[in-house]
């Protein structure tokens, strides 16, 4: 279980294999990946190696993705 942040996305962007595999490739520290069957998936082992980085939230249609913080205030980034 990630200790410092959590990362959600909608089932309608990790349904959407374009979409998947942008994600996929746009975050430099491999939260994302594509399972068995094509749909996008968050690597829980590796949400705490979130940059905050905004790559994700840039390439996903807004709201989509969301990340946050488990800590302090818990703000939430998502692209509005």
């Amino acid at each position: 279980m990630p200790l410092f942040f959590d990362i959600e996305v909608t089932p309608t962007v990790a349904a959407d294999s374009a979409l998947a595999k942008k994600l996929v490739e746009v975050c430099p520290v491999n939260i994302f990946a594509l399972g068995d069957d094509g749909r996008l998936r968050v690597v829980a082992a590796q949400v705490d190696e979130c940059t905050l980085c905004e790559l994700c939230l840039n390439a996903a249609p807004p709201g989509a993705v969301r990340i946050k913080r488990r800590y302090g205030d818990g703000e939430v980034l998502q692209r509005k």
